[in-house]
């Protein structure tokens, strides 16, 4: 089945609903909208394994250009929304996606797509209620074509991106399904690991372009069930969404849980959650206090995973099992996990080293080499970069994360892209960027600056670095602070030797060169 399918079964059930303004896009309205938009995309010459950039906030629209690329065997790449014009821009080139849909409310930022930041390979502009900047008007130019589908569908499938080696984000590049979208079965893991299913009703509180809530959101319309999307995350709505629509999916980040636990005692208990029976969480490792307390609070329906958008393997843990082994996120499925040490050895249970997995899915960085090949570890291998260890049972704790990068609030933060970007100001002779504690985000950016000779390491300079990064960066990868430093700890060679610096803010007082 597929949302097509649903579209004739079940033409007046929701299958998104906006969770703030109440807004319904039916199975019928969704899908023959979807199908109008594949029709233009192929009358606009994009064929099997072409790509589609999709830039937009969380809205009605966003799912049913997905599907729209889905069932027209393309890439659709779905951008941060938060970027700046020349991110958004890198992402849009470096795809090489013939096709932008974005919304009126990016419109300051796309009307920067012209210039230094042209996008010149985009053939295909449409912006969702409104017109501006040289994109045609969405629902008219959708609108023109039949509702019908395509008489030859194809699966397509998404190419989100990560950071690479240069600071700078890559996609995560796959294989095309070879299937049609009525034999696509993707959304059967769902159905065994999470209990979705037709009934259901899903929760999606985080931004779309995100790789599990469109994952997430996906499955559920592929199953016949009902989306909730959160404009935006907000600790009061989400509760009062899962009373007002009955929720009985949902997924989170621990960032998410924090805010939701340091509600007054009164509001948490505001709302009826019985219909609530699954809660889902990944993307950053939750503090075990934190966990325990949603626990308590819930019941026993948090279900956790860790898995990276490469999609080379993953292990999944229940409440039952995280409280018998607090911090763990659980077992392999479906592929084997092994921990090894820098020369690719095996190592025995409670010997930390790094993560990889074999028997996964394929995948490469598009337009990185290099990267691939640091994933690759030999014998059909491949890692993401973690460190971490597996118990006697076979059970994973992850003791490190992917060489600094920064998760605050469930986010990837890489510092490589924020430092080239500072090193740029005429004022800084040297820079380094990392994750700081955080209570709310679990960790902030922070800036460690060295001066250019001659210039005060004062509070002035600090705010002028920090507008210089608002200008340039997305506002979620600006640094929160910035300290100084008269020299930053480089090695003979060169190497920056971070760990000097960011251990400080961590604790950890008397680190040292090993």
């Amino acid at each position: 089945m597929y949302p097509g399918d649903y579209a004739e079964s079940t033409p007046d059930k929701p299958a998104i609903i906006m969770g703030s303004s109440g807004e319904v896009v039916s199975f019928a309205e969704i899908n023959a909208r979807a199908n109008r938009l594949a029709r233009l995309l192929r009358e606009s010459g994009l064929g099997k394994g072409d790509h589609i950039a999709l830039f937009m906030e969380n809205q009605p629209r966003f799912m049913e250009v997905v599907l729209a690329a889905l069932r027209s065997g393309l890439y659709v790449t779905a951008i941060n929304s938060f970027l700046t014009a020349p991110e958004v821009a890198y992402i849009v080139n470096d795809c090489g996606a013939r096709a932008l849909v974005t919304s009126a409310a990016k419109a300051p930022i796309v009307a920067d797509l012209a210039g230094e930041h042209a996008t010149p390979e985009i053939h295909t502009r449409l912006m969702v209620d409104g017109i501006s900047h040289g994109f045609d008007a969405y629902e008219p130019a959708i609108d023109a074509f039949s509702g019908e589908r395509l008489p030859d569908e194809t699966m397509g499938a998404t190419m989100l991106y990560s950071s690479g080696t240069t600071g700078r984000p890559k996609g995560v590049l796959g294989p095309l399904p070879e299937t049609t979208p009525s034999e696509n079965q993707s959304a059967a893991a769902l159905s065994v690991l999470f209990g979705f299913e037709q009934e259901m009703t899903y929760l999606s509180p985080a931004p779309l372009y995100h790789a599990a809530p469109l994952a997430f959101s996906s499955g559920t319309l592929s199953l016949g069930g009902t989306v909730v999307v959160m404009e935006r995350f907000e600790p009061r709505n989400a509760l009062s969404h899962i009373e007002r629509y009955g929720v009985t999916h949902s997924q989170w980040v621990p960032t998410m849980f924090s805010r939701m636990l340091k509600l007054p005692e009164e509001d948490r208990r505001a709302h009826d959650l019985a219909s609530h029976r699954i809660a889902i969480h990944a993307a950053a490792p939750c503090p075990v206090p934190v966990k325990r307390a949603m626990i308590d609070w819930w019941g026993p329906i948090l279900l956790e995973y860790y898995a990276g958008t490469e999609g080379n393997g993953s292990t999944f843990i229940n409440s039952e099992d995280w409280l018998a082994k607090p911090g763990s996120v659980g077992r392999a499925m479906a592929t084997q996990l092994h921990i090894v040490d820098e020369d690719g050895k095996d190592l025995p249970p409670g010997q930390e080293g790094t993560v990889c997995f074999s028997g996964g899915g394929s995948f490469e960085y598009h337009n990185d080499p290099e990267k691939t090949q640091e994933s690759r570890l030999g014998e059909g291998r491949t890692t993401l970069g973690d460190v971490g260890y597996i118990d006697e049972d076979g059970y994973l704790f992850l003791t490190d994360r992917k060489a600094y990068m920064i998760i605050s609030g469930g986010v990837n933060i890489y510092p490589r892209e924020i430092e080239d970007h500072l090193i740029t100001h005429p004022k800084v002779a040297d820079v380094a960027v990392f994750g700081v504690p955080n209570e709310d985000f679990g960790e902030e950016v922070k800036a460690v600056v060295q001066p250019m000779p001659g210039v005060e390491p004062d509070e002035e300079l600090a705010e002028e670095l920090l507008a210089f990064c608002r200008d340039g960066l997305a506002r979620f990868k600006v640094p929160r602070s910035i300290d100084y430093e008269e020299e930053l700890p480089r090695l003979p060679t060169g190497k920056l030797y971070k760990r000097l610096l960011r251990d400080r803010y961590w604790g950890n007082k008397d680190s040292r060169i090993v």
